[in-house]
C-alpha cells in the first residue's frame, strides 16, 4: 500500500517508516499538520497513520477538513491523548481507527494488514485519449516515455474531459467534478489548473490536445490546432 505518515517526532516517524517499508509498503512522511492536509489533498494514499497533536494543524483538523473534502483514505489516529473523549472525538471526525501511544510496533502493523485487509482490491483503471494516458488510481498522465504526476484536482478534470473526448465540457460541469457539486470556485481559479493542465499533457514539439472554447469551456480533441 502507498502510507502517509503524519509526526512531528522526526525519530518515531522514521522508525514506523522503516518497518513499514520492510513490510513492502511505499512510505511518505509530513511533519506537521499542514503538510500532511496537502499531501493528503494533492497525492493517493490508500492509508495515512496520523498523529493528533501536530504543529501547524492538529491531526482532528486534518481529518475533518479531509472529509469534507469527500476524501476517503483510510486514517488511523496515533495519539498519546488516549481518553474516551479523545477517541470518540477522531472517531466521530472520520477515522477509522484510533491507536494510542506508547504503541508496540507489532501491533501498528497487524493494523495495517487489517486496513489491507478491508481495502477492496480492484484492478486499476485506466483513461486514455489517443497517446494519452491517465492513471487516476496514481494520479499520473502518461504521453509516449513521458510520465507527469497530477494533483487529484487536476486527475479529476482530466478524468472528465476524456470521458467527454470530443465535446465542449462546459465550465460549471468541470467545477462540480473537480472540486464538488455546488463548490464555490470561480472561472478564473479553473482556468489556472486547466492551464497547469495542459502544461503537462503537451510539451514544446507535442500536438496540442487540451483545448479553450472561448466562454464556454474546454474540450480534448487531437484535430484542432
Amino acid at each position: 500500500m502507498r502510507i502517509l505518515i503524519v509526526e512531528d517526532k522526526r525519530s518515531l516517524a522514521n522508525h514506523m517508516g522503516r518497518a513499514l517499508e520492510n513490510e513492502g509498503h511505499t512510505v511518505s512522511v509530513a511533519y506537521d499538520g499542514d503538510q500532511g492536509l496537502r499531501l493528503g489533498r494533492t497525492a493517493v494514499y490508500d492509508l495515512m497513520l496520523l498523529d493528533v497533536m501536530l504543529p501547524r494543524m492538529d491531526g482532528f483538523s486534518v481529518i475533518r477538513s479531509l472529509r469534507e473534502e469527500r476524501l476517503r483514505t483510510q486514517t488511523i489516529l496515533v495519539s498519546a491523548r488516549d481518553s474516551m473523549e479523545d477517541i470518540i472525538r477522531g472517531l466521530d471526525a472520520g477515522a477509522d481507527d484510533y491507536l494510542t501511544k506508547p504503541f508496540a510496533l507489532d501491533v501498528l502493523l497487524a493494523k495495517v494488514r487489517a486496513t489491507e485487509r478491508r481495502v477492496p482490491r480492484v484492478e486499476p483503471q485506466i483513461a486514455q485519449f489517443e497517446d494519452l494516458i491517465l492513471r487516476p488510481h496514481l494520479c499520473e498522465l502518461q504521453r509516449g516515455d513521458r510520465v507527469e504526476a497530477l494533483t487529484r484536482t487536476e486527475c479529476a478534470l482530466l478524468d472528465t474531459l476524456i470521458r467527454r473526448a470530443g465535446v465542449i465540457v462546459p465550465h460549471h460541469v468541470l467545477i462540480d467534478e473537480g472540486w464538488g457539486p455546488g463548490a464555490d470556485v470561480s472561472f478564473d481559479s479553473l482556468y489556472v489548473f486547466i492551464r497547469a493542465l495542459r502544461n503537462k499533457i503537451t510539451k514544446p514539439g507535442e500536438r496540442a490536445l487540451l483545448h479553450t472554447i472561448r466562454g464556454v469551456g474546454y474540450t480534448l480533441r487531437g484535430d484542432l490546432c
